[in-house]
């Protein structure tokens, strides 16, 4: 009998329950990660500058690429890629050290190893290093997609501004499809990389192939917690950033208030963690029940009378079945 896979809100309920009931080590977790929260939300006010010289670099590469930017999709595209590339160089370090440690805290606590922490780090490391080459290459692949399909609309002389509203509609829907099921796959990697003996790229195409058939899952369980992160960077960005702009405040009251909303995002993104460990494991009972299933789906049965004439007979899913 084939097994189906676990529904996506009993993963969230049991992910819940299992951050509830370790809040004591899942607070820890949270200080861990702590400064890679508050960098993350500093970096995002604090990075024009460097944004702004990726933007032009982008717009370059763009129109040397033959993209035109009477398009909104390509504007809007290589701004929030430039902040992207910006925040993300600027947090590198903090990715790197606190919340890898993090990661490989509350994965040791989950498996119930008494393993080194320090295996659980440098395979989630490698991993995390080849992660980040894997979502250059969806962007990579994404970008040429578009410039093909681009220049095939060009070529066929398809230049009306609705055809153009409707190619920047579709393209944005792509990426958002492809950039979507890049983070799914990286995230499944990292947890997978620590049961495996290296960690790197094996474990990008085990999470390729554990994937397959639960992308839909996949996606259902990454929007709370995401919406939970930009709601927590929505709210930094309201009480801290405005109100450090503005003066309204004590600097003090603002830095205590900043500290306890980077605090907020570290526990979801502890939650996260959790999440993605619990589905990873949903993946592997599911496999391993259904190549059960597949194995006891058919036996063999062999009769010998007393006439020594020999029956063999296939046991199917329902009955035995006489072949000879």
């Amino acid at each position: 009998m084939k097994k189906t896979m676990e529904e996506p809100s009993k993963i969230m309920r049991r992910s819940i329950h299992t951050f509830l009931k370790h809040y004591d080590r899942a607070t820890t977790a949270a200080a861990l990660v702590l400064p890679f929260s508050a960098a993350l939300l500093l970096s995002q006010p604090f990075v024009s500058s460097s944004s702004s010289f990726l933007h032009g670099k982008l717009n370059m590469l763009f129109r040397g690429a033959g993209f035109s930017f009477s398009l909104d999709f390509f504007n809007i595209l290589s701004l929030k890629l430039s902040q992207t590339l910006s925040s993300s160089l600027f947090t590198l370090p903090f990715s790197l050290t606190f919340l890898l440690f993090s990661k490989a805290y509350i994965i040791k606590l989950l498996s119930n190893s008494h393993g080194d922490s320090s295996l659980y780090y440098f395979r989630l490391l490698r991993t995390y290093i080849w992660n980040s080459f894997f979502l250059l290459s969806a962007n990579a692949s994404a970008f040429a997609l578009f410039f093909v399909a681009f220049n095939l609309i060009e070529y066929f002389g398809l230049s009306s501004r609705n055809f153009y509203t409707l190619f920047s509609l579709s393209s944005a829907i792509i990426y958002s499809v492809i950039l979507a099921n890049a983070f799914v796959i990286s995230n499944l990697a990292l947890i997978s990389s620590t049961s495996s003996s290296s960690g790197g790229y094996p474990t990008i195409l085990k999470a390729c192939l554990l994937i397959q058939g639960r992308t839909s899952t996949a996606l259902a369980l990454s929007l709370p917690t995401n919406l939970g992160l930009a709601g927590v960077e929505a709210l930094f960005q309201y009480r801290v950033v405005s109100s450090y702009y503005k003066g309204d405040r004590d600097i003090t009251s603002i830095a205590l208030e900043g500290t306890f909303i980077a605090y907020l995002y570290a526990l979801f993104l502890v939650l996260d963690t959790i999440v993605n460990f619990l589905f990873y494991q949903s993946c592997v009972k599911n496999d391993e029940e259904q190549k059960i299933g597949r194995e006891d789906e058919y036996s063999i049965k062999i009769q010998i009378s007393e006439t020594e004439n020999t029956k063999i007979c296939i046991k199917g899913p329902k009955s035995f079945q006489e072949i000879l």
